[in-house]
């Protein structure tokens, strides 16, 4: 478990670095600023957060931790979609990270289930 978990932290830090990167390219404009912010803060959330997750004091805190993990990577995903949509970035530039947050999102979320699961079988 511990492996797998260690996994996921290096997984995190890299759309970490990756979500860093994004935000660097960004226009200096008003509206660049505003959404990179967003973005910035939600993406670098999700590995601070499964960090947070990883040592919590109890399965009930690790559900509730692990939660607010799915939450910003969902909020990530939204940022990643509106700067492809509105043309703030070349979809090329961003369509790998997109594609990651996504298979985060799906390993998260089933993540949680299971913790769910657990937590209500006990």
């Amino acid at each position: 478990m511990e492996k797998k978990a260690s996994q996921t932290k290096s997984r995190l830090l890299r759309f970490g670095v990756a979500i860093v990167r994004i935000c660097i390219k960004l226009k200096r404009t008003a509206i660049g600023r505003h959404v990179g912010s967003q973005l910035l803060r939600a993406g670098t959330s999700v590995g601070a957060n499964y960090e947070e997750a990883c040592g919590a004091a109890s399965r009930t805190d690790f559900i509730y931790k692990l939660t607010i993990v799915y939450k910003e990577i969902r909020e990530s995903i939204y940022w990643l979609e509106l700067i492809r949509h509105s043309g703030l970035l070349e979809e090329n530039e961003i369509e790998d990270v997109l594609n990651e947050a996504k298979q985060i999102r799906a390993i998260i979320g089933k993540s949680v289930k299971t913790a769910k699961g657990k937590s209500q079988s006990i």
